[in-house]
């Protein structure tokens, strides 16, 4: 099992002086995720989304915690391949020179973004980017490894050119495909991609999804393979707020995911802004299951399937709590198939002493259980 942070960038307060404090925290947590023995760290891209996400440009981000790091694996979770977004013969030279800074610690995620809000402001429908997703996927690994490029397709067309440089990597970096629902899981193992749920899914939800990446890739036509090399791994989101005071992780971990689902909930459709008042957990816990029991109501009313994808931000199964608690909630995961946990504990209520509070308790009990299992397992 892999352990991984994940940031969003989130905030309350949306000032100038809170968005500098959040990067430069998120720089000291990583840091220190390092240090605490996590293997990697992941950042998203999102643009235009107030509170929920203000990491517009995770290249920056990564680049600056790579110089500040050694061994820690850097993740774009993911880089949107809408080509005015980010055209890939730049995603390509960005992510090669990453690479080489990091001396081979890139891995590489693609997807389209998850809003309008987003898709809208670089002029494009969200419902009509997946095919120009798809190109530009295929051919962002080519560009990586061919010598020259030349590309006529029906969205991206290259002149042949030498583009540089090509990554540490051999032949590129692995690559990865954000995954939310059981047909993006499909594609990306029927592609050879890895794949990252990234949600609130309980470990019984991880079990059947991985069930359906598992199958899809073993079953994969090679003909459809992105990328030079298969990439068969699972990493799972994991929220995530530890405390010898269980009360207090529950209290923290819970408020901070209804921020989360509020917030994303404003831009995706159209809900109120975050407004998440101090509570006790059991308090927390019963906001979180009416806000459940409406939207339901609500996917009901316009004739929507009620998913575990449309509903897993109400679930609030995750590893919030002791140590010990924590332990046995990535044992499920663990169990249900996920080779890494992306964990997510910069969610925007979320103080950041608390964060390092958890990391603290990542590195000193809850990894070396994980690491001390495994080596058993080798010895048997």
């Amino acid at each position: 099992m892999k352990f991984s942070i994940c940031f969003e960038a989130q905030m309350v307060d949306t000032s100038r002086e809170s968005e500098q404090r959040t990067f430069y925290e998120a720089v000291e947590q990583t840091v220190y995720a390092e240090k605490m023995g996590l293997d990697g760290v992941w950042a998203v891209e999102h643009h235009a989304l107030t509170q929920y996400s203000h990491m517009s440009s995770p290249e920056t981000f990564l680049a600056f915690v790579a110089g500040k790091t050694e061994r820690i694996r850097i993740g774009h979770g993911v880089i949107c391949l809408p080509p005015q977004m980010n055209h890939p013969v730049k995603v390509a030279e960005r992510v090669a020179t990453l690479d080489i800074l990091s001396r081979g610690r890139v891995n590489f995620g693609v997807g389209k973004g998850g809003t309008q809000q987003e898709a809208g402001t670089f002029g494009y429908d969200l419902a009509e980017l997946q095919p120009m997703i798809d190109e530009s996927m295929y051919l962002i690994p080519k560009i990586m490894v061919e010598d020259e490029i030349e590309h006529d397709g029906e969205y991206i067309k290259i002149p042949r050119r030498p583009i540089h440089p090509k990554p540490y990597q051999q032949p590129h970096p692995p690559m990865f495909m954000a995954c939310t629902r059981d047909e993006s899981l499909r594609n990306a193992g029927s592609r050879g991609l890895g794949g990252m749920i990234l949600g609130f899914s309980t470990p019984e939800d991880t079990a059947r999804l991985n069930g359906i990446y598992r199958e899809a890739f073993s079953n994969r036509d090679p003909a459809r393979q992105v990328g030079y090399f298969p990439n068969e791994y699972l990493a799972v989101g994991c929220p995530t707020i530890v405390s010898t005071d269980r009360e207090k992780a529950l209290r923290i971990g819970l408020r901070g995911q209804r921020f989360f689902a509020q917030a994303i909930h404003y831009w995706y459709g159209g809900g109120a802004k975050p407004d998440v008042e101090e509570a006790s957990s059991e308090e927390h816990i019963a906001a979180v299951k009416k806000a459940e029991e409406a939207t339901v109501a609500y996917l009901n009313e316009a004739k929507i399937p009620v998913t575990a994808a449309a509903t897993d931000m109400y679930n609030v199964d995750h590893a919030y709590g002791t140590p010990d608690e924590v332990i046995a909630h990535i044992e499920r995961l663990e169990a249900a198939g996920a080779d890494e946990c992306l964990m997510l504990m910069q969610m925007g209520t979320v103080p950041h002493e608390a964060i390092m509070e958890t990391l603290t308790h990542y590195g000193e009990t809850i990894i070396p259980h994980f690491r001390k299992k495994e080596a058993r397992a080798k010895a048997a």
